[in-house]
C-alpha cells in the first residue's frame, strides 16, 4: 500500500513519545512529560492547547501502545489509500484533536474531573476505524480482537459500548477508558465519511 510509510511515521513518533515516557527519570522530567503530553480540561485551562495533539501521540504504557499500533497499522493504510494522504492526515490529526478536546470537556463537565488526563491515540484511531467501517461496511472486523462482525454492526458496538462505559463512569463505575474521547474521534469520523460523500457527489 502506497501510505504504509506514512503510517509507520506515525508510529515512529508513538514509540519515540512512549520511549520519552519510559526515561524520564527525575521529578522534572516526569513532570514535564505530564504538563505538555496529557490532556486535561486543567491543562487547557492553563493555556497549554497544544496537549490536545501531543496526548494523540502519548502512551504511558506499553500494551496500551502497542493495541494502538496494531490498529493504527492494521486500519491506516486502507482509509489513506482510500482517501489520500493528505487528506488523511489532515482528518487523523483533526479527529486526534476532537477526541482531545472531548475528553476534557466530558470529564470536567459529566464526570466532574477536570483534572483527570488522558493520553493515547485511541481518540484519533477511533475516528479511522468509524470511517472504514462506513466506507466499508460489509467488511468483516474482529471486535475486541476476538469476535468477527460486520464493519457496520462493529462500529455501532462500539459506540454503544463507549456510551455505556460513560454513563457507568458517571455513576462512580466503568473502567478507566477514555469514553468520551473514543466518542469525539467516532464522531470525527462520522463528519469525515459524510464530506468525503458529499464531495464525490459534487465532483
Amino acid at each position: 500500500m502506497k501510505n504504509s510509510f506514512l503510517i509507520l511515521m506515525l508510529i515512529a513518533i508513538n514509540i519515540l513519545v512512549f520511549f520519552l515516557w519510559f526515561s524520564a527519570s527525575t521529578e522534572t522530567q516526569r513532570v514535564f512529560m505530564q504538563e505538555n503530553f496529557a490532556v486535561s480540561w486543567e491543562a487547557l485551562a492553563a493555556g497549554r492547547w497544544w496537549v490536545l495533539l501531543t496526548s494523540v501521540f502519548s502512551h504511558q504504557m506499553f500494551f496500551h501502545l502497542i493495541f494502538n499500533m496494531m490498529v493504527l497499522n492494521s486500519f491506516g493504510p486502507v482509509v489513506a489509500d482510500a482517501i489520500g494522504t493528505r487528506f488523511f492526515i489532515i482528518f487523523y490529526f483533526i479527529a486526534g484533536v476532537l477526541s482531545s478536546l472531548s475528553h476534557a470537556v466530558v470529564t470536567a463537565f459529566f464526570l466532574h474531573a477536570p483534572n483527570l488526563p488522558a493520553v493515547g491515540a485511541s481518540g484519533a484511531l477511533a475516528g479511522v476505524l468509524l470511517l472504514f467501517c462506513l466506507m466499508y461496511p460489509r467488511e468483516k472486523i474482529l471486535l475486541f480482537a476476538i469476535l468477527p462482525l460486520p464493519a457496520m454492526w462493529g462500529a455501532v458496538a462500539f459506540v454503544v459500548l463507549d456510551i455505556w462505559g460513560l454513563i457507568a463512569q458517571s455513576q462512580g463505575g466503568g473502567l478507566p477508558i477514555g469514553h468520551g474521547a473514543h466518542l469525539g474521534g467516532a464522531f470525527c469520523g462520522l463528519l469525515g465519511y459524510m464530506l468525503l460523500r458529499r464531495s464525490r457527489a459534487t465532483s
